[in-house]
């Protein structure tokens, strides 16, 4: 399936306008831009977590067998 065109971008820009109008348009960019913005803030804040945080594992998760839970019969 190939990419979206200038053809489709205008399409798409022109539904948006006659749908929102002109003076919330650039409302809901900042909107969306702001969104992204936490988006990617959180993602790089995961991703540069030490490793060593991600994967430890205290000496008492590992000695205790986890009891089994079952449903009411």
């Amino acid at each position: 399936m190939g990419g979206i065109g200038a053809s489709g971008i205008i399409l798409l820009v022109l539904i948006a306008l006659l749908l929102f109008g002109p003076n919330k348009l650039p409302e809901l960019g900042r909107a969306f831009g702001r969104t992204l913005r936490e988006f990617k803030k959180g993602a790089n804040e995961l991703m540069d977590e030490p490793k060593e945080r991600r994967t430890e594992v205290s000496s008492e998760e590992v000695q205790q067998p986890k009891t089994e839970r079952r449903l009411p019969e």
